[in-house]
């Protein structure tokens, strides 16, 4: 009598097709976590540039207020748009005028005077070396400015070159 031939794999092949994904998982996993960086940062930088944008619309539509001291001023605000004013000039999204989006956690602040004359943006990293390496500043001049977010840095330098860290994005305004 004949036995039938068993069909199937080995606990042998079994095993070292595992050994190769798991080399390949190893490989793949901190290129594509390094990939969302980069497009969280890139984002950021965007992001910031709106920003700008929106606070030079800003001053020039509402001269007697200057540049907007406040996100959620620059978004809708909880309006519909159809009326803008100083409150709710709905010239940036809804999730960047909460102040995290892509993460990144956005600052804006004014000088405080009337009209505000001077503004200050900030973009950090919600979880360093997760969401992101870089923090990103600008204000009313356009430069947008990037620094490694590491213990002990201190190095800023201009966007578009490359530098400490990593950090680069496309240029300055």
């Amino acid at each position: 009598m004949e036995q039938p031939r068993q069909s199937g794999f080995s606990v042998t092949e079994l095993l070292i097709v595992i050994a190769v994904v798991l080399v390949v998982l190893a490989i793949a996993i901190p290129r594509l976590l390094h990939a969302r960086m980069n497009a969280n940062a890139a984002s950021a930088a965007a992001s910031i540039r709106a920003i700008h944008t929106a606070e030079a619309t800003y001053a020039i539509s509402y001269p007697q207020v200057g540049y907007s001291a406040s996100l959620l001023s620059l978004g809708k605000n909880g309006s519909t748009c159809e009326s803008a004013s100083s409150a709710n000039a709905c010239l940036i999204d809804d999730t960047l005028a909460t102040g995290t989006k892509s993460g990144y956690v956005f600052d804006l602040t004014g000088d405080g005077a009337t009209p505000d004359a001077t503004y200050n943006i900030t973009a950090n990293p919600i979880s360093n070396g997760f969401s992101g390496q870089c923090s990103f500043s600008s204000d009313q001049t356009g430069s947008v400015h990037a620094q490694p977010v590491t213990a002990g840095s201190t190095s800023i330098f201009q966007m578009g070159g490359g530098g400490p860290g990593g950090c680069q994005s496309g240029g300055s305004m």
